[in-house]
């Protein structure tokens, strides 16, 4: 199978760690440096960080010798420093000479050793500074992180990866056509680019409210724009879920799974064959390409939010398929977070292909929408023909479909807000949110009786409490 695999580089510069290289000091002195404290994200044992920059000023006219610059635990410290370009095993430079009104790099990373723990530890050291006028010390600390390395493994037989310790991917985790995959409460799985989970047999992904199972990129550190953002908010930061068995029996319950090429790329080229998914009370988000693909397969997806991708969100082709209390919604270009934009291609389309198995769709109570005109599409010879049932849902088009398919639908109007956030600006602490708006046209648009199905919405609040359900995966609450 052809797999989405690119090069795609994302920006030029060094990478920082917690906030920006603007002096954020009281005046301390001749010398100081650019933070105060210096904070990795959750750093994996044995593995190391991405490198971050810090400087040191010098606020005088005339040059300053500083007398020693290191770190305060010498060679025992889990931190490492790059002072001007050199190194040494005792962390500790000096004399230094720094011109007046000039300022001098120091680069910091953390290689925490194995914890023996299961959860996250913190790791601090500080940064000291001495010079004439005494010293001058940033703090620095890490989160390190026990996990399970899963290298290029493939998965023979049945098998259970639990909550224990996280797993980061190197390569494939491949399922083999004889094995069910099973990934437990609570289980995360971090992969490294370009990493896919490639099964050939069955997955069986099954977490809780409490405990979702994680599916997303290793980085833990951020990008270093003015507001540095987390890596996992940037789409592209690992492969996907390729489901390729044409006799598999998937099922994704409480699974959220983010910032990949491709969400779930759910796919079956045996015409002899019909495999099913079930998605329940999951998140697909931000994805460079897709967030959800079947192709000649059954599935069912309900109290589900797929949000955000560079193309199709959602993309069905031969099958019968079926969303219940579903929010699909587009707004991948509202997001400063990414290099680049959203293609023209709709949230949802439906493409009755020749080649493909018959077509069904099914959707009720759901949402869709995005920031292009038209989000919705069917691609068939036949659009009256198509089989299909799309009821008591909100659509984003310009242009109501006059179709028969189509009853008790709200399509969209200009000045509608559907959701509480269609953008992303950390700056102003702002991030998605795709909750209804309380002026929201889908508040009071479901079905009641199909709510009763689904009594409490992904979040785990209660769908039926003002005896008006929602549209939607979310329901309002004020």
């Amino acid at each position: 199978m052809k797999r989405f695999l690119i090069l795609f580089s994302l920006f030029i510069g060094v990478l920082l760690i917690s906030c920006d290289d603007k002096p954020d000091l009281a005046d301390s002195g001749i010398l100081s440096f650019s933070k105060d404290t210096l904070t990795f994200d959750t750093v994996f044992t044995t593995i190391g960080s991405a490198t971050a920059r810090i400087l040191v000023y010098n606020k005088d006219a005339k040059p300053v010798t500083i007398d020693n610059l290191r770190l305060a635990g010498g060679r025992e410290s889990s931190f490492r420093i790059n002072v001007d370009g050199s190194t040494n095993e005792d962390h500790s430079f000096g004399p230094l000479t720094l011109r007046g009104k000039d300022s001098m790099y120091v680069f910091v990373e953390v290689k925490v050793d194995p914890l023996e723990q299961n959860s996250p530890v913190l790791i601090r050291d500080s940064l000291v500074l001495s010079s004439s006028e005494g010293n001058t010390k940033m703090v620095l600390e890490a989160f390190g992180q026990d996990m399970e390395v899963l290298r290029a493994v493939t998965v023979m037989s049945d098998t259970v990866l639990d909550s224990t310790l996280p797993y980061l991917v190197y390569g494939d985790l491949v399922v083999d056509s004889a094995a069910t995959l099973r990934l437990a409460p609570g289980t995360h799985l971090y992969f490294h680019h370009n990493s896919n989970l490639m099964v050939f047999g069955n997955l069986k992904a099954e977490g809780t409210q409490e405990q979702p199972v994680l599916l997303r990129g290793d980085r833990m550190d951020r990008i270093g724009f003015v507001t540095p953002v987390p890596y996992n908010l940037v789409a592209g930061q690992w492969g996907g879920v390729y489901l390729m068995n044409p006799q598999g029996n998937h099922l994704l319950s409480h699974v959220n799974i983010s910032s990949g090429y491709v969400g779930v790329y759910y796919i079956n080229q045996d015409k002899q064959h019909k495999p099913f998914l079930e998605i329940r009370n999951s998140r697909i988000h931000n994805f460079l390409f897709y967030n959800l693909v079947a192709i000649n397969g059954d599935m069912v997806v309900s109290n589900s939010a797929i949000t955000n991708s560079g193309g199709y969100t959602v993309y069905l082709n031969g099958g019968k398929h079926d969303f219940y209390h579903c929010t699909i919604a587009n707004y991948f270009s509202n997001s400063s977070a990414q290099s680049v934009s959203r293609d023209k291609a709709p949230a949802f389309m439906m493409m009755a292909l020749a080649r493909s198995f018959p077509m069904e769709t099914n959707i009720v109570n759901s949402v869709i929408a995005g920031s292009a005109q038209n989000e919705l599409s069917i691609a068939s010879r036949f659009s009256e023909l198509y089989k299909a049932s799309v009821t008591s849902s909100y659509v984003k088009r310009t242009k109501a479909l006059e179709l028969p398919q189509f009853s008790r639908i709200r399509w969209s109007a200009p000045n509608d807000t559907v959701f509480a956030s269609t953008r992303e600006d950390l700056e102003d602490e702002l991030y998605f949110s795709f909750l209804p708006d309380s002026v929201s046209p889908v508040r009071g648009l479901a079905d009641p009786e199909i709510a009763q199905r689904y009594p409490t919405d992904l979040r785990g609040r209660s769908r039926l409490a003002d005896g008006a359900p929602d549209a939607g995966a979310y329901e309002w609450a004020d």
